[in-house]
């Protein structure tokens, strides 16, 4: 049997990914969407959320597709076994938090644009929970390579 303690960890440790903070806000704004309407929906924000939601996909493609040429880890918490820095990461350092961000700005467009009050809220927690702390680790692992790349690509875009 598990101890309660180490199976709140797992629990608390799941909810502690990008992906579950990514579907938390896509609900926020589908609820915001249903049940606090604000903007008229018509086909432009249909349509142009779709494009951000397709582009969305692409760039987490491309992000994941480095990862897998390197051999490396996609897990935020796990040490990664290599540095990328080409690629979609030749653009943004956090090419995977950025497609999360468009996607969400795509659904939030798609549902009513107001929605799109979300999107920053969601950036500030995936920074400070995430991206602020991966990047310590990266600079103690790869030292002045990272600080170089740091210099040279922009966190987001």
């Amino acid at each position: 049997m598990i101890p309660q303690t180490s199976l709140m960890r797992r629990l608390l440790r799941q909810w502690e990914s990008p992906p579950t903070w990514l579907a938390l806000f896509l609900c926020l704004a589908w609820a915001q969407s249903r049940l606090l309407p604000i903007l008229p929906s018509g086909p432009g924000p249909r349509i142009a959320g779709a494009v951000l939601i397709a582009s969305g996909l692409v760039l987490f493609a491309l992000a994941l597709a480095e990862f897998r040429r390197h051999r490396t880890t996609v897990l935020p918490r796990e040490a990664p076994q290599s540095f990328i820095t080409g690629g979609i990461y030749q653009w943004s350092r956090n090419p995977i938090y950025l497609a999360d961000a468009v996607i969400l700005s795509g659904a939030a467009l798609r549902w009513d644009g107001a929605a799109l009050l979300l999107v920053p809220v969601f950036m500030w927690i995936i920074r400070n929970r995430f991206i602020e702390g991966e990047e310590t680790g990266l600079r103690a692992m790869f030292g002045a390579e990272f600080d170089a790349y740091a210099r040279r690509v922009r966190r987001w875009i």
